[in-house]
C-alpha cells in the first residue's frame, strides 16, 4: 500500500516541525501577511494548523476546528495574502528536506482551499 503524503513527510511530529518553521522564520518575518496574525494566540494557532496540515496530507482526521470560509471570515485576504503564504509553506517543507514532488502535492492540497479562503 503506497504511503500518504503525510506519512512521506514524517507524520504529525514533522509537520509540526514544519509549522513552527513556517511562523517563526517566515510567516512572523514577513509584512505582507503578519498583519494577520498580531492577535493571535500562536501556541494554539501552530497546534491549530498542525492538526490541520496533517489532515490535509492524508493523516489523521483530527482537526476540529471552523471550516476555511469560516475561520478567514472578515479577513479580506487578497491573492497576494495567500501567495505568501503558500510561498511560505513550500521554503518551510524545503528546509525539512521534503522532495519537490511531494512539496507540489501539498500545495496543490492547500492550492484546491483558495477559494474558502480569499475575499472572506
Amino acid at each position: 500500500m503506497e504511503q500518504t503524503l503525510f506519512e512521506r513527510i514524517g507524520g504529525e511530529e514533522a509537520v509540526a516541525k514544519v509549522v513552527d518553521y513556517f511562523y517563526e522564520e517566515l510567516v512572523l518575518k514577513d509584512e505582507t501577511v503578519n498583519h494577520f496574525f498580531k492577535d493571535t494566540d500562536m501556541k494554539k494557532q501552530r497546534r491549530h494548523q498542525t492538526k490541520f496540515i496533517s489532515y490535509a496530507l492524508g493523516g489523521p482526521n483530527q482537526y476540529s476546528g471552523a471550516s476555511m470560509a469560516k475561520a478567514h471570515e472578515g479577513m479580506n485576504l487578497q491573492p497576494e495574502h495567500f501567495n505568501a503564504i503558500a510561498k511560505h509553506l513550500d521554503q518551510a517543507l524545503a528546509h525539512f528536506g521534503v522532495n519537490d514532488t511531494d512539496i507540489d502535492a501539498a500545495l496543490s492540497k492547500v492550492s484546491s482551499l483558495k477559494d474558502d479562503i480569499l475575499y472572506k
